[in-house]
C-alpha cells in the first residue's frame, strides 16, 4: 500500500512519470491523474497525447492546469492519484504571475488534507547550468524550494534516473 505521500523526482525525460505510473497501478486503487500541462502548442499536445494512451483508459484525468486544490480535494481514499508535475504547476503559478510562496502553501496544504495516497512527480532543475535570464532563474530557485518542500512533506521519496528509480526516503511498497 502507498504511503500518504510519495515524491518522484528526476531530470527530463529520465522515467519519473512511468515509474509513478506502476506505483499507483501497483496499489490496487482507482488510478486518478491529475494534469497540470498546459497544451502551449502541438509539441506539448503530442506529449499529453502519448501520456494518455500509455496510461490507458482505467485512469480517470482530471484537468489541475488551473490549480491542484479542487482535484486533490476531490479525491477518495478508495482512488490513489498522480500529480503530474509540479514542475508544470509552479509553471503556471509563475506564467500566471501568483505569488509562489502563496501557492506553495496552499499546495503542500491540500496535498496534507487529500483523503487517497498520493503521488506526486517533479523535475529536477538545480543541476544544471545557472540560466542566463532572471525568469529561468527565479524558476529554478522556486523549483528548488517547492521539491524540497515535497521532499520534507513526503512519507516516500524516489529519485529516478536513466529509468532508474533509488529509493531516498521510506520504504518501497
Amino acid at each position: 500500500m502507498l504511503p500518504a505521500l510519495t515524491f518522484v523526482l528526476g531530470g527530463a525525460a529520465s522515467g519519473k512519470s512511468q515509474w509513478a505510473e506502476s506505483l499507483i497501478l501497483n496499489s490496487r486503487l482507482s488510478p486518478v491523474y491529475l494534469a497540470t500541462s498546459r497544451i502551449w502548442d502541438q509539441e506539448m499536445q503530442a506529449k499529453v497525447d502519448l501520456h494518455k494512451a500509455r496510461r490507458g483508459e482505467e485512469w480517470i484525468t482530471v484537468d489541475a492546469s488551473k490549480g491542484v486544490e479542487a482535484g486533490l480535494g476531490a479525491a477518495t481514499a478508495d482512488q490513489t492519484v498522480l500529480l503530474d508535475c509540479a514542475t508544470m504547476w509552479l509553471t503556471n503559478v509563475m506564467m500566471d504571475e501568483l505569488e509562489v510562496a502563496d501557492a506553495q502553501t496552499t499546495f503542500l496544504e491540500a496535498l496534507g488534507a487529500c483523503d487517497a495516497p498520493v503521488v506526486v512527480v517533479s523535475n529536477e532543475v538545480g543541476q544544471g547550468i545557472v540560466p542566463d535570464n532572471a525568469l529561468a532563474r527565479r524558476f529554478r530557485e522556486a523549483q528548488g524550494r517547492l521539491n524540497i518542500a515535497l521532499a520534507t512533506q513526503a512519507n516516500t521519496v524516489w529519485h529516478v534516473l536513466a529509468g532508474l528509480p533509488q529509493l531516498r526516503k521510506g520504504e518501497a511498497p
